[in-house]
């Protein structure tokens, strides 16, 4: 006799449990305590399995009726009902454990730090991160929607942190993405933002563009008076035009200073590609004076507090401004805006030549070095 909400109700707990049908392999299961627990019976081939439902009341009569109904369907098209149940649970236990930070560092670790990038553009990822955590780190990746991503974007735009904001995001949608390639997520929820952000003004990096000027900062270089390495790093930037970070963590490992090549990793390359550098005359003079005081073993640049690292990010900029330089004047990275100026205005370089000096990426082949022509020198 097939069960009513009145029966249901009326069921009372017996020492041992006991089974009560309803129909089609439908049926309520009472334990001692007084639970009630729907289930549902059916067979694959010759073998008898059961499938949970739900406890009543929270799962009443007509909603049991309809699980069964659909369990049915699922069999009789081939499936296994419990099967697939008990598959979507660990595959829940599986996403409830897989939060953004969690997503966020393996594919730091696993696509950036194995892959050899840069230490400054791991440093800025787990900035990027660290901006995201308090608002979706310890959500399941596969839940987050886009307004909770968009809100500390929002954040840093209310600070006038525009391009931090912009980046933040583009870093958010690469772990998005690399959490639907390893199946952790649907989707990029990010996507959704494009457009949401205010757009950064263009950032140029203050440089030197006109020679006299330039004869005044080389000249103030050369009257420094400050740290003994920090006075090297700016008689030797203005010949390499290299990125600042690459300067600073340049390694006497990778210099020849007989033949006059720094050849620079690609691992500390923003182009993801060698790059070597030809030394100037003067370079190689100031390479080897450093080395006598120093020695050759290490960073070139090492900070002052601990030879194991790098000179800080803020030091040639620091310098600049102890010279009587402004933010608005000179900077370490416009420096390479000062070559390329002056290099293409010169006449006297291919424009490709210098483009591939600058490590810009236009051009495929070796890398430049020696070989290839002599190396560009200030005069």
């Amino acid at each position: 006799m097939p069960l009513t909400e009145t029966r249901l109700r009326a069921l009372k707990p017996k020492d041992k449990s006991y089974k009560v049908a309803d129909d089609r392999g439908l049926y309520i299961e009472v334990s001692p305590s007084g639970g009630k627990l729907w289930r549902f019976r059916y067979r694959i081939g010759t073998v008898e399995k059961k499938l949970s439902i739900g406890a009543y009341p929270e799962i009443n009569l007509k909603d049991a009726r309809q699980a069964a109904y659909e369990a049915r369907v699922k069999v009789a098209a081939g499936g296994d009902p419990a099967m697939e149940k008990r598959k979507q649970k660990i595959r829940s236990e599986f996403l409830s454990a897989q939060t953004f930070e969690a997503v966020a560092r393996e594919y730091i670790d696993e696509m950036m730090v194995q892959n050899g990038r840069a230490d400054a553009t791991i440093i800025k990822a787990n900035f990027f991160l660290d901006q995201l955590t308090d608002a979706i780190g310890s959500r399941p990746i596969d839940e987050i929607e886009p307004f909770e991503v968009l809100a500390p974007l929002k954040r840093l735009e209310a600070k006038g942190k525009h391009e931090t904001a912009k980046k933040t995001r583009s870093f958010a949608s690469r772990v998005f993405r690399y959490g639907v390639a390893t199946t952790r997520c649907k989707g990029d929820p990010t996507t959704m933002l494009r457009g949401a952000l205010i757009t950064p003004k263009a950032k140029h990096y203050a440089a030197i563009l006109e020679p006299k000027d330039l004869g005044g900062l080389l000249r103030a270089i050369q009257d420094y008076t400050g740290n003994f390495i920090t006075r090297y790093a700016l008689l030797i930037a203005p010949h390499v035009f290299v990125r600042p970070g690459e300067l600073r963590h340049a390694d006497w490992k990778e210099i020849d200073l007989e033949e006059g090549v720094w050849r620079i990793p690609e691992g500390k390359m923003k182009a993801r590609r060698p790059h070597a550098v030809p030394l100037s005359t003067q370079v190689v003079g100031y390479l080897k004076e450093l080395a006598e005081m120093v020695g050759t073993e290490g960073y070139v640049f090492p900070s002052a507090r601990a030879s194991v690292r790098p000179m800080s990010e803020n030091t040639l900029n620091a310098a600049f401004r102890r010279m009587g330089f402004t933010k608005d004047e000179v900077t370490a990275h416009g420096l390479r805006a000062t070559a390329s100026t002056m290099l293409n205005e010169s006449g006297l370089w291919n424009p490709d030549a210098i483009e591939r000096g600058l490590s810009n990426g236009v051009q495929k082949g070796p890398p430049i070095g020696v070989e290839e022509g002599p190396p560009f020198q200030i005069i």
